[in-house]
C-alpha cells in the first residue's frame, strides 16, 4: 500500500507548521504495485521539522524510512522491497522448473528420448530457450558422475529423498523455496504438474519418480493430500 504524500501543514496568518524533508540515501529496482512494473526507486528517510514562513526551525522526529517510485513517484513502507522484480521473478521460475526436470529425469527417465524431449520443452518453455538435448544429457552425466551427492541406483534414490542433506533436497529447496513465497496455490500446482508431465511421457510413474515428485511438493510448501491429488488426476488425462 502506498503512503501518503506528506505535505507542509501551515496554520494561521503567520504561516507555522509541520514539514517534512526528506533525504535519499541510496536506489535501486523495484516492482512498483502502482505501475505494474518494474521501475527504479529512491530509499529516502523523512524528518519532520517545525517551520515558520516556510523555514524548518525545530525537528518534530523521523517520519520513517520508505521507497519512493522513480516514475510515479508513489511512496512506499520498505516491505515492498521484498518482492521480485519481474526479470527476477522469471529466473527464479526459470531455475525452479530447470531443477524439477533434472530430479525427475535423474529419478527414472533419463533413458528415455520421450521423457527428455518434454523435460527439454519445460526448460525452454520456462526461460532456457537455447538449452539443447546434448548440454541436458551432459547435466546428467555430470550428476551421475557426482560420487557422494547421487545414490548409487534409482531404486536407493527413493529412499534417500527424505534424507538431510541429499543433493535432491537440496537442490529443490534452493530453486523453489525463494519462488514459492510468491507463488499462489495455483502457480505452485502448476509447477509440480510440470514435473508430472515429464515424469509420464514415458508411461506410468516409475517409484523413485513419484517419491522425487512427492519432495517437489513439498518444497512448494503443498499438502501432502494435495500432491497425491494432483499427481493422480495428471496421470488419468490422456498425453
Amino acid at each position: 500500500m502506498g503512503l501518503p504524500s506528506l505535505e507542509p501543514r501551515c496554520r494561521g496568518r503567520f504561516g507555522w507548521g509541520v514539514r517534512t524533508v526528506w533525504h535519499t540515501e541510496g536506489d535501486g529496482e523495484f516492482y512498483c504495485p502502482n505501475c505494474g512494473g518494474d521501475r527504479n526507486y529512491c530509499r529516502r528517510t523523512g524528518v519532520r521539522r517545525f517551520t515558520v514562513l516556510g523555514i524548518p526551525l525545530l525537528s518534530r522526529g523521523s517520519a520513517g524510512t520508505i521507497a519512493e517510485c522513480g516514475v510515479c513517484h508513489r511512496r512506499y513502507g520498505l516491505d515492498v522491497l521484498d518482492a521480485p522484480t519481474s526479470s527476477r521473478f522469471s529466473a527464479m521460475l526459470r531455475d525452479a522448473v530447470h531443477t524439477i526436470a533434472l530430479a525427475v529425469l535423474t529419478a527414472g527417465g533419463a533413458g528415455s528420448r520421450q521423457a527428455r524431449q518434454t523435460a527439454l520443452e519445460a526448460v525452454r518453455e520456462a526461460g532456457f530457450s537455447d538449452c539443447t538435448e546434448d548440454q541436458l544429457i551432459g547435466l546428467l552425466a555430470a550428476l551421475a558422475a557426482d560420487e557422494g551427492r547421487l545414490p548409487g541406483s534409482y531404486d536407493s534414490l527413493a529412499g534417500a529423498l527424505d534424507g538431510c542433506g541429499t543433493w535432491l533436497s537440496i537442490e529443490l529447496h534452493e530453486a523453489l523455496e525463494p519462488l514459492t513465497r510468491h507463488l499462489a496455490p495455483q502457480g505452485r500446482e502448476r509447477v509440480l504438474l510440470q514435473g508430472a508431465r515429464i515424469a509420464l511421457a514415458d508411461g506410468p510413474y516409475l517409484p523413485a519418480e513419484r517419491e522425487a515428485l512427492a519432495a517437489v511438493g513439498r518444497s512448494l510448501r503443498l499438502p501432502a493430500e494435495d500432491t497425491d491429488r494432483l499427481l493422480e488426476a495428471a496421470a488419468r488425462t490422456p498425453s
